[in-house]
């Protein structure tokens, strides 16, 4: 039998999908090219904003629509934060479901999977796992270059907008042991590129390890051989020690690169949104962090429209985003969430258009920043690692520079997975192009 997986969502989420994936391979399953010719066809979803559980209902019809056209009716099993929201609830809205599987019961699919063919139920199961461990060398990693490694699951923050807390549970922490050694699997397998994941990797502390917390993780992974650069996505603004700022400037492989969601400018919204910084406290922290890595790249995430946000709290996010200038922004207009103190506590008051006008103003200012920016590194050289091949030009190479900007240039399929040197010749929006910096591979 074959399956196909479709993933929505963050980086997490393509994590899980890969175990996943690796898990129905053990279970004798083969992976599919397209979900129209699998038997088993696995979405796993993503609640943190509405229009992701959109897309959800909108599949659920597409592949009714293909079977019905075809005659072969796979087998669906939701998987995600949808699947551990929604719950029960999900079965009775769609009859095409077969199996509802929650982001702490991945372990179960196969075996949910299988109950179902058998007998033609539903099955389910959204039950509070405490067990983060996950069996070594199982996931099967789609990205030739860079290796996933979730770190920590669940949140304790419980942000009034975020529904992450509901959906993923409470943090547990992986063993430091379990870590390493997926990284030193992952190195040995060709996988350049580390990538800690958590819903705030900076909380981490090893329970089996006392002494360990993410900047002393940081050294480990750093320390694997073979590894050559580790990133980490995301951490929380007002849990960024002196430690872990030195960590970044001093290990070598650890991208100068710091991804610090704001989500606004205004320390009124900051308050009702429950982030327990204020925007002093936030440009504080930039300019500490600029002060002890120079050269590093600053992204954000951004929330506009927030409950009860005036002209004068936009504008302050705003101006914040000018005086940070960030590499990057991902920024959404707010959705309420079930289960949220948002949703609780304040109406959902800013209408639908002036959410909109907001975003379209934040999205261009960024724009500007990010071209101003890139223009300022034409002529400079870059080391980057190619991570892919271009979908366009097959003569065409793609990676991101060690401060996470993409870079386009020229170049063999043979150096995917390599560091190489570039000269950056144009600036863009969202990505540089350039070539191989002749003079560097010469020296």
């Amino acid at each position: 039998m074959k399956y196909f997986i479709e993933t929505y969502g963050c980086q997490m989420n393509v994590h899980d999908s890969e175990r996943m994936a690796g898990l129905l391979e053990q279970a004798g399953y083969e992976p599919a090219p397209e979900a129209a010719t699998a038997d088993v066809v696995v979405i796993n979803t993503c609640s943190v904003r509405e229009r992701a559980e959109d897309k959800l209902y909108s599949r659920l019809g597409e592949i009714r629509d293909t079977s019905r056209g075809t005659g072969h009716t796979p087998i669906v099993a939701v998987a995600g934060c949808v699947a551990q929201q929604e719950g029960s609830a999900l079965l009775k809205r769609s009859p095409l479901i077969d199996v509802v599987v929650g982001t702490r019961s991945l372990k179960q699919l196969p075996q949910l999977i299988g109950q179902a063919l058998v007998d033609d139920a539903p099955r389910i199961d959204v039950n509070a796992y405490e067990d983060v461990s996950f069996p070594l060398g199982v996931a099967r990693r789609q990205d030739p270059v860079k290796a996933y490694i979730t770190i920590i699951e669940g949140c304790n923050e419980f942000c009034s907008f975020c529904v992450v807390p509901y959906t993923r549970g409470h943090e547990r922490m992986r063993p430091k042991r379990d870590i390493v050694n997926e990284a030193i699997q992952a190195a040995a397998e060709g996988h350049s590129e580390i990538q800690l994941l958590g819903q705030i990797v900076n909380h981490y502390q090893a329970p089996d390890d006392p002494t360990c917390d993410f900047a002393a993780l940081l050294e480990a992974v750093h320390d694997v051989p073979g590894v050559e650069r580790v990133r980490f996505a995301s951490p929380h603004p007002r849990h960024v020690p002196m430690r872990l700022i030195e960590a970044v400037r001093d290990l070598p492989k650890v991208c100068k690169h710091l991804h610090l969601p704001v989500q606004s400018g205004s320390t009124r919204i900051l308050e009702a949104m429950r982030r327990r910084y204020t925007r002093e406290e936030y440009l504080e922290l930039v300019d500490t962090v600029r002060a002890m890595v120079p050269g590093i790249t600053l992204t954000t995430d951004m929330i506009v429209g927030f409950p009860g946000e005036t002209d004068a709290d936009f504008d302050a996010t705003m101006t914040l985003t000018s005086a940070v200038g960030y590499e990057s922004m991902y920024s959404f207009k707010y959705s309420p969430r079930p289960n949220t103190l948002a949703l609780k506590r304040y109406p959902d008051e800013v209408s639908e258009e002036t959410k909109t006008q907001r975003i379209v103003a934040l999205q261009a200012l960024q724009k500007e920043i990010q071209i101003e920016l890139h223009e300022h590194t034409v002529g400079s050289r870059m080391d980057v690692l190619v991570d892919s091949i271009s979908r366009r030009r097959d003569w065409e190479l793609s990676g991101r520079s060690f401060g996470n900007t993409v870079v386009n240039f020229p170049g063999p399929r043979e150096w995917l997975g390599r560091t190489v040197p570039v000269r950056v010749t144009r600036a863009g929006a969202y990505s540089l192009a350039g070539v191989l910096d002749s003079r560097a591979t010469e020296a």
